[in-house]
């Protein structure tokens, strides 16, 4: 199979699974240490604490890359953490500009929490690409889309909108958890960052 590009199914099975050559097996394993030895003070063989990282950990987030097409993934505890990490990209003064169909903890985030560190928003219908082009000001430093939206499954025009928001040199992120990488990869269609 080497040289043949996987599709897929294949992809979602193997992915990110290297086995494991301690012990043979052709799985990574389901590690449930929260601790692991080092051979001396701050030597460390890899990991230290699972909350930092793991081998089961790191197996799914190059499975993650490797389904989305991207050169990293990274593990949260959920969607939510995932997005506030991404937002903690930004700094004071930054405005985002999110679809007017966000989900409503992304919108939460951001009007309770990310407004006290001085970075603001602005609500357009991102399926309108005239109206979000003429939304663009200089104090815009990314574009946050979901698409299709839940619960009303309004459609952007992911493309469109990133080579938009690229000219103005706006960072795109795209909420697929609707969609997963099963049925759409944000990062082949011009998406800077993906969670879901």
């Amino acid at each position: 199979m080497k040289g043949k590009a996987q599709k897929f199914n294949t992809r979602l099975i193997h992915g990110g699974i290297d086995g494991d050559a301690q012990t043979g097996a052709v799985s990574v394993p389901i590690y449930q240490t929260s601790t692991f030895r080092q051979d001396g003070l701050g030597e460390s063989r890899g990991y230290e604490y699972s909350r930092t990282g793991n081998p089961t950990r790191k197996s799914l987030e190059e499975l993650i890359a490797q389904l989305e097409g991207g050169t990293a993934g990274f593990a949260f505890g959920s969607g939510m953490a995932a997005i506030t990490t991404v937002l903690a990209l930004f700094h004071s003064g930054d405005r985002v500009l999110i679809s007017s169909n966000v989900y409503g903890g992304t919108f939460r985030v951001l009007d309770k929490v990310f407004q006290n560190f001085g970075i603001s928003y602005g609500i357009v219908d991102t399926s309108d690409l005239k109206l979000l082009e003429s939304s663009i000001t200089s104090d815009v430093k990314a574009l946050m889309i979901e698409s299709p939206a839940n619960p009303l499954l309004t459609v952007t025009d992911i493309a469109a909108a990133s080579e938009i928001a690229h000219r103005h040199g706006l960072t795109v992120i795209v909420d697929n958890t609707f969609m997963t990488p099963y049925l759409q990869r944000p990062l082949e269609l011009g998406a800077d960052i993906v969670v879901h």
